[in-house]
C-alpha cells in the first residue's frame, strides 16, 4: 500500500494507517541540515514496505510534527534500537521510487565524504543523484529496429521480403532504425509484416529512450592509435606494471601536447578488455565534447556515457540509467561524474584530467574536491587513479615529490609535429598612448600578431579572466572619489552591453547577481561618469571595430553567451571546423582545448589574479597562463604566444613564459612551507555570516573560542577577521582557519568540532578550501 502524504500531519491523526508491526529497522539520513553523523535515524520498516534496500530513497517522519520529509536508506537491521524510556520508533511512510537505488558502495562514498567534508550525509547523497532521475523526468520509450544476427530459418512472404532487403541494403551506420522509417523506405502500407519479423527472429528491436535512439546513430570515423614515443612507452609500461595491483595513485606530469590523452586511451582500453569501466573525469563541461569525439573515434563499438548537469533533463536521466543498469564501458563527465552509480567491482581505472583545475572543487555544501573524491573512490574501488596535468596541482606535487604517496610520471616533450610556441612578454607600462590617459587593450606587439595570424589563415584564441565590458564605472572628476558599488555586497557592478558595438547596457554584481540601470552622472558631484577596465565584452568590441574580417568569424565564450550546452558546443564546432578565427574568452578557453590551427594565443592581462591576498594567488596565475599558451602550437605552423602584463617581473609569469614548472613548484613549495599553509599543512576555513556586522563579528570570536577549547596536537587556529569581500548579499562574513599538521590531526579535531558546531546557512565549513576571498 502507497500512502499518498498530501498534507503535513501527526501520527495521532492517522490513526490506524501506520498500526502494522516492524518487521526491520532502517538506518536512514533524512534530506535536512541536520547532521545525522555517524549512524543516521533509526526508523522501523512495516512489512508491505519490503523489499527494502540500503541506498532507495523513502519519506519518513521527522520531529515532533512528523513533518513527512525524503529520507537514504543507510543500512537494515532486524533487532530495534535500544531507546531511552517513553520513546517509540517512528515507523517509514513509504518507498518514493522502486527503480531509484544508489549503489551501496556510492552510500559508503558518501559517509566518507560526510565524515571528511563536514557536510551532513543527507543533503550529501542528494548531491549524488541527478534531479531528473529522481523525477523520473524524460524516459519516453520507442523502437529500433536491426538485422538479426542468427536468424531462424522460417517461411516469409513477399512483404516481408522487402522489409528484409530493404534493411539489408541500409549502411550499417544508418541501421538501427525506426518501424515508420522503415514502413516508408520499405513502400508497406502496414507495421504487420515487420511485427512478424520480429516475432519471427528475422529482425531484433531495441526498446530505447529517445534519448536513446539518437545515441544509437552517432557515427564517428573510427581513429587509429598513435605511434607512442619513448617518454610515452616508459610511462605506459610504468602504470600497466601495477594496473592489477590494487590502489594506486598516479600523477602524470606531461607539457602541453605531449600525448598525455594517448596513454589515457590505452589504459582505458586494457580496463575494457578486463570486462571493467573506466571513469574519466574532465574539469569543464566544455571539454566533455571534445574528449567524447576522442573516445569514441577509438571505441567505436563501445558504450560511453556522459554524464554533466549542461545535458537535457531527459539526456541526464538516459545517461544516469545507462551507467546504473551496468551498460556503460566508458563514463566521462565534470565534477558530479565521480559519483556515477557504479559498483566498485566494476572500475578499473579512473582518470582525472587537468586535475589542477579549480573547478573540481565544489563551493557550496558538501564543499568537496571531484579530484580527491575520485583518490578515495579509486582506493575503495582497489583500482589505480591517474592524475594528468601540465601544470599539476601543488597538493599533488607535495604527494608524488615530498611524500611519496604517489608516482610521479613526466612527459617533458611534445609529441613529433608539434613544435612548441614562441612565448613573450609584453611589458604593458611601456605602451601607454601619448596624449591619454590609460593603457590600450591590445599591445602594438599583440596587434601585429593578430594581423599577421589572420593574414595566413590561422586561429587566434584570445584570454582575459574578466567577464562584462568595463569592471568599474567611477565618476570623471579625480578630486570626487565616486565608484559605483552594489548595494548588498562590498564590490563594485560590473558595466555589460547588451549587444557588443551598443552603448545600451546596464550594470550587474557578480556576487548576488544585482542588476540596475547606469546611472547618468554622479550622484556625488553631478559630473559625467566613466567606465574603467576591461572585460571580455570590451576586447569583442575593440576586435570587430577595427579587424575587416566577418562579424561571425570572432567569437566570445563566456559564461554570459553560453548559457545552455548547445550554445557551448555550436561555438568549439565552429572553431573547430574553422569557420571562427577567433575565439576570445575566459578560462574556459584555457583548458585542454586541442585546435591545430591555432597560430596565436594573447592573454590579454595575465596580472587580474596574481595580486589577490590569497596564498594560492600564484599559482593560479601560472596555471592560467601556461595552461592557454599551451593551446596553440598543436599543427604543422609556427605558433606564437604574447603575454601582456605589468608586472612581468612576477616569478609565476616569467616562469610560465619559459614552461618551467618544476622551478616554479619548488619555488612556490618553499613559500608554502614558511607559511606553514597548503600542501604542507591541511586547513579548514569557516566562514560566518549574518546581517548584522556585530553579530557575525561576535558569533566569529564566540567561535574562535570554541574551536581553541578543543585545540589538540599540532593545531593552530587564526583569529577571526574580517572576509576579503566582507559583505555579499547583505550578509556580513567573517572568517577563520584552523590547520594541522596532518590530516588525521585534522580530522581528529573536526570530530570533536562537530559535536558543538552546526553547519548551516549562517555558517560554512570549507574542508581543503581553494579560495581563500
Amino acid at each position: 500500500m502507497q500512502i499518498q502524504l498530501l498534507f503535513y500531519t501527526t501520527i495521532k491523526n492517522m490513526a490506524g494507517l501506520f498500526d502494522e508491526p516492524s518487521v526491520k529497522y532502517a538506518s536512514v539520513a533524512v534530506e535536512r541540515g541536520v547532521d545525522q553523523f555517524p549512524d543516521g535515524l533509526t526508523y522501523g520498516v512495516p512489512e508491505r514496505l519490503l523489499p527494502l534496500s540500503v541506498g532507495q530513497l523513502v519519506t519518513v517522519p521527522l520531529g515532533k510534527g512528523n513533518t513527512p520529509t525524503s529520507a537514504w536508506v543507510l543500512s537494515l537491521a532486524d533487532d530495534a534500537p535500544t531507546l531511552a524510556k517513553g520513546k517509540e520508533t517512528k515507523q517509514i511512510y513509504e518507498k518514493e521510487r522502486d527503480t531509484i537505488v544508489l549503489p551501496s558502495d556510492v552510500i559508503e562514498l558518501a559517509k566518507w565524504m560526510s565524515h571528511y567534508y563536514f557536510s551532513p550525509i543527507g543533503p550529501t547523497l542528494s548531491t549524488m543523484l541527478p534531479g531528473p532521475v529522481r523525477h523520473g523526468t524524460g524516459l519516453v520509450t520507442k523502437q529500433l529496429l536491426d538485422l538479426a544476427e542468427n536468424p531462424p530459418d522460417v517461411r516469409i512472404t513477399a512483404k516481408q521480403q522487402i522489409v528484409l532487403d530493404t534493411l539489408r541494403s541500409m549502411p550499417a551506420s544508418e541501421r538501427p532504425i525506426e518501424p515508420s522509417v522503415l514502413m516508408k523506405l520499405s513502400g508497406i502500407g502496414s507495421k504487420s509484416p515487420i511485427d512478424k519479423l520480429v516475432a519471427h527472429g528475422q529482425i531484433k528491436c531495441h526498446q530505447v529512450t529517445r534519448v536513446e535512439a539518437t545515441w544509437f546513430r552517432q557515427s564517428l570515423d573510427a581513429t587509429t592509435p598513435e605511434q607512442l614515443t619513448d617518454e610515452q612507452t616508459k610511462v605506459l609500461q610504468e602504470i600497466e606494471s601495477v594496473l592489477h595491483d590494487g590502489f594506486s595513485s598516479h600523477l602524470l606530469f606531461g607539457v602541453t601536447g605531449s600525448g598525455k590523452t594517448e596513454i589515457y586511451i590505452r589504459l582505458i582500453e586494457q580496463a575494457i578488455q578486463n570486462g571493467g569501466t573506466a571513469l574519466v573525469l574532465v574539469p569543464e563541461i566544455s571539454l566533455t565534447p571534445q574528449t567524447a569525439a576522442r573516445l569514441m573515434g577509438r571505441f567505436p563499438e563501445k558504450r560511453i556515457a556522459i554524464l554533466h548537469s549542461a545535458l537535457t533533463k531527459s539526456q541526464r536521466h538516459q545517461q544516469w540509467c545507462l551507467v546504473a543498469e551496468g551498460k556503460a564501458d566508458i563514463v566521462l563527465g565534470a565534477r558530479s561524474a565521480v559519483f556515477a552509480p557504479l559498483q566498485n567491482e566494476q572500475i578499473q581505472i579512473i582518470i582525472v584530467d587537468e586535475e589542477h583545475d579549480h573547478s573540481f572543487k565544489q563551493d557550496n555544501a558538501p564543499r568537496y574536491n571531484g579530484r580527491d573524491v575520485a583518490i578515495r573512490r579509486a582506493w575503495m574501488a582497489k583500482c589505480p587513479i591517474v592524475l594528468g596535468s601540465a601544470t599539476p596541482s601543488m597538493e599533488s606535487w607535495w604527494n608524488a615529490t615530498r611524500r611519496n604517496v604517489s608516482q610521479l610520471h613526466k612527459l617533458t616533450k611534445r609529441v613529433p609535429g608539434l613544435v612548441a610556441p614562441a612565448i613573450e612578454i609584453v611589458d604593458m607600462r611601456n605602451e601607454r598612448i601619448h596624449g591619454e590617459i590609460g593603457y590600450p587593450i591590445l599591445s602594438s606587439k599583440l596587434q601585429s600578431e593578430i594581423n599577421r595570424t589572420i593574414a595566413k589563415d590561422g586561429q587566434i584564441l584570445l584570454l582575459l579572466n574578466r567577464r562584462g565590458f568595463a569592471p568599474w564605472i567611477a565618476c570623471s572628476s579625480r578630486t570626487c572619489g565616486w565608484m559605483l558599488k552594489c548595494d548588498h555586497c562590498d564590490s563594485s557592478m560590473v558595466y555589460h552591453r547588451k549587444k557588443p558595438l551598443e552603448d545600451a547596457g546596464f550594470v550587474r554584481c557578480h556576487h548576488c547577481a544585482t542588476e540596475q540601470r547606469v546611472p547618468k552622472q554622479c550622484p556625488d558631484c553631478s559630473k559625467k561618469i566613466i567606465q574603467l577596465g576591461a572585460g571580455t565584452q570590451k576586447v569583442e568590441a575593440v576586435l570587430r571595430e577595427t579587424l575587416q574580417i566577418p562579424s561571425d568569424q570572432i567569437a566570445r565564450l563566456d559564461s554570459d553567451t553560453t548559457r545552455k550546452a548547445s550554445d557551448l558546443h555550436a561555438v568549439l564546432d565552429n572553431f573547430g571546423e574553422g569557420k571562427i578565427k577567433i575565439l576570445l574568452g575566459t578560462q574556459m578557453i584555457a583548458k585542454g582545448l586541442d585546435f591545430p590551427n591555432v597560430q596565436l594565443v594573447g592573454v590579454i592581462d595575465a596580472d587580474t589574479a596574481i595580486d589577490l591576498p590569497d596564498f594560492r594567488a600564484s599559482e593560479r596565475t601560472y596555471q592560467l597562463v601556461s595552461q592557454v599558451c599551451g593551446r596553440c602550437g598543436r599543427g604543422n605552423a609556427d605558433a606564437t604566444a604574447i603575454i601582456q602584463t605589468f608586472s612581468p617581473e612576477a616569478p609565476a609569469i616569467l616562469l610560465a613564459s619559459k614552461t618551467d614548472y618544476e622551478t616554479f613548484a619548488n619555488n612556490e613549495i618553499a613559500y608554502r612551507q614558511n607559511a606553514n599553509v597548503p600542501p604542507v599543512s591541511r586547513m579548514v576555513r569557516f566562514i560566518i555570516k549574518d546581517r548584522s556586522f556585530e553579530q557575525a563579528a561576535g558569533r566569529a570570536d564566540s567561535l574562535c573560542e570554541r574551536l581553541r577549547s578543543i585545540g589538540g596536537d599540532g593545531i593552530a587556529i587564526s583569529p577571526a577577521a574580517a572576509c576579503v569581500i566582507p559583505r555579499i548579499a547583505d550578509r556580513f562574513r567573517f572568517d577563520l582557519t584552523v590547520t594541522a599538521t596532518t590530516s588525521q590531526a585534522l580530522q581528529k579535531f573536526l570530530v570533536e568540532a562537530r559535536k558543538t558546531v552546526k553547519p548551516g546557512r549562517d555558517l560554512a565549513i570549507d574542508v581543503d578550501p581553494i579560495s581563500m576571498l
